[in-house]
């Protein structure tokens, strides 16, 4: 089972006034849940567990758009330093799809995937999925089965958060960040409606703020 960072139901979490904060969202959120640091921190040990798991075999790593392009982002940095400055280095190249699944904060029935035409280049390929968030688990065992079909050689799953929820479909990731309530969560480009990408550390959104910017 991958090992992971636990944030508890009843964790108190961080006042906004200790962090530097968007002033348009001071009014939107509750409070930090994970603080910028401590997300970068997890992130570099992530890279570690996978280059160390992954590390002989070319990977393909595998953004799913939008929410997961900044933990993609600073987790290849890790790990390309790793290739700089150890003695195993791995060749990596990226790839992006987009997957939709939310509309305000509620999970749709239907999973949208965008650019799965070009999934088959991944055939024969070590492919390393990296997501934002796990939740119901549904999203992901659709991306996975759309790309069984294709013949990768292997298939990892990196999600930086995965969401204690009674929906939960059982689906857990080879590698975890942070196992976290079932509260809704911006920032650090998890979004609401396409708001709070621009927020470095991860919060909870309030009940104001998702009236706010409904569509």
């Amino acid at each position: 089972m991958a090992s992971f960072l636990e944030i508890a139901d009843d964790e108190k979490g961080y006042d906004l006034d200790h962090f530097c904060v968007p002033r348009h969202y001071e009014n939107d959120l509750e409070k930090v849940i994970i603080p910028h640091g401590l997300i970068m921190d997890r992130t570099e040990r992530l890279a570690r567990d996978i280059i160390q798991d992954m590390g002989g075999h070319h990977i393909v790593a595998l953004c799913v758009l939008k929410g997961g392009y900044k933990f993609f982002a600073d987790l290849l940095d890790y790990i390309k330093a790793l290739n700089q400055n150890s003695d195993k280095s791995v060749p990596l190249t990226v790839d992006f799809i987009r997957v939709k699944s939310y509309r305000n904060d509620k999970s749709t029935n239907s999973v949208k995937v965008i650019g799965g035409d070009e999934l088959s280049s991944l055939s024969g390929k070590n492919v390393l999925i990296v997501e934002d968030i796990v939740e119901t688990g549904r999203t992901m065992q659709t991306l996975l089965s759309l790309l069984s079909e294709c013949n990768p050689k292997m298939v990892k799953v990196v999600s930086l958060l995965v969401k204690r929820t009674p929906r939960s479909s059982g689906y857990r990731p080879d590698y975890i960040g942070f196992e976290v309530p079932d509260s809704f969560l911006v920032g650090y480009a998890l979004d609401y409606n396409e708001y709070f990408r621009d927020l470095s550390h991860i919060c909870i959104l309030n009940d104001q703020a998702k009236e706010k910017y409904k569509v």
